[in-house]
């Protein structure tokens, strides 16, 4: 099979089979110094890998009871493996588990393209050596967070499929296309969520603002401008969180926008990446005066996997989407101007999805209406803060100010 330019004969194949068994081994090795009884190590690995390459050989060849054998001998070894840790009082399969899936990886790198047993082999060796990382991230995310999580997931896995994908009513609603839109927007704040709680805390306010900016950047908004209010000394680091929060925004709108229209995405990319730069600049200047606390983790982000804001935002998508036709039919396209101006005020995202799945695609009013909301959306965190912090609102004004100035130019041009 030619893949990018390389032809994976079958001696390439063992190589990689090989490869991928010294890895998982290589890893396997290193956690002896700190742990006992860990199955299998830097030499055992590479030969179970290539113990499943020879019998998917034996297979390919007509005997194809070798790899359902070799895999049960396999277990069979894991299996007394484990029986000695729980005599020792050691629990978990860990590297039990690893040993079969390197079996199993072995075989693959003969049988399928070679892209499965790479990734197979590569994700295996990540999970393995990243233990201390993910029991990190676990315990930053607190059990009610899972749940709303894994609630969220499994009812999307039951709505999704039986939503009508068909347009209802003369406003064109559809169902499915509108939970896509959720599960999109919900899916990247969920990533930006956890990363902040999993490096907020130790790295700074301006961390915050970057990570919580993929959330909500209005919630972070109001958050440091409670925060800017209890502890004046923090201010200004709450202030440049809130407009590095608001320059990330336009980035993630970017992201969000190309899972529904790729081509008005390459529309609003010119002017969202100068107007996140503008943002990013005007912070970095206010870097120099204060140096960033490390307490700084935002209170106020809502988990975006919880099913409350996913129906409220389907409920907004859906409700923008009719107020959008409406007012257009009735008032023309300042009708919509106007309209971008008016929903800035609020989380301005449900209101650009919509414009997204225009009919008419990266037009100039849907650009210009875009860009607008942003912008009345940037004053109204810039009257959230200063209202909320009481301190620097001169500062306030003239950083927001300026960063409102720069949208003026792409929406009248």
């Amino acid at each position: 099979m030619d893949i990018n330019g390389i032809v994976w004969t079958v001696q390439l194949r063992f190589g990689l089979a090989l490869v991928l068994g010294f890895l998982v081994g290589l890893e396997r090795e290193s956690t002896k110094v700190e742990q006992k009884l860990v199955f299998g190590g830097v030499r055992t690995h590479p030969i179970i890998s290539m113990f499943g390459f020879g019998c998917a050989w034996l297979s390919n060849i007509g005997d194809t009871f070798m790899l359902p054998f070799g895999l049960i001998a396999v277990a069979a070894l894991t299996s007394v493996a484990y029986v000695g840790k729980i005599r020792a009082e050691r629990f978990g399969t860990t590297s039990e588990v690893s040993a079969l899936l390197t079996f199993i990886v072995g075989a693959l790198a003969l049988l399928v393209p070679v892209w499965i047993p790479l990734a197979l082999g590569v994700v295996n060796t990540i999970l393995l050596s990243e233990k201390a990382m993910l029991e990190s991230y676990v315990e930053r995310l607190s059990r009610v967070e899972f749940l709303a999580a894994v609630k969220f997931l499994l009812v999307t896995v039951i709505i999704l499929p039986v939503l009508p994908n068909a347009e209802f009513t003369q406003f064109h609603i559809n169902p499915t296309k509108i939970w896509q839109v959720v599960i999109i927007v919900s899916s990247l704040g969920f990533a930006g969520y956890l990363l902040e709680r999993q490096f907020g805390e130790k790295v700074g306010l301006w961390l915050s603002g970057i990570l919580g900016g993929i959330v909500s950047s209005t919630a972070v908004t109001v958050s440091m401008g409670r925060m800017a209010r209890s502890s004046p000394e923090r201010s200004e680091s709450a202030l440049q969180a809130t407009l590095l929060a608001g320059s990330v925004s336009y980035l993630r709108m970017l992201v969000l926008v190309w899972f529904i229209s790729p081509g008005l995405c390459w529309s609003l990319a010119g002017a969202f990446a100068v107007i996140a730069v503008v943002g990013g600049i005007l912070s970095i200047r206010m870097f120099s005066k204060e140096a960033p606390s490390k307490e700084a983790s935002i209170p106020d982000l809502q988990n975006p996997f919880e099913i409350r804001p996913a129906v409220v935002f389907a409920g907004l998508f859906v409700f923008l989407t009719i107020a959008t036709i409406v007012v257009r039919s009735h008032l023309g396209d300042g009708g919509i101007l106007a309209l971008s101006a008016i929903v800035g005020v609020t989380d301005v995202t449900p209101f650009i999805m919509t414009l997204a799945h225009a009919p008419e695609g990266a037009s100039h009013l849907v650009i210009s209406s875009i860009i607008l909301a942003m912008m009345s959306n940037t004053i109204a965190k810039a009257v959230y803060f200063a209202t909320l912090s009481g301190k620097n609102r001169k500062e306030t004004a003239i950083r927001y100010s300026i960063m409102a100035l720069v949208h003026l130019p792409f929406i009248l041009f």
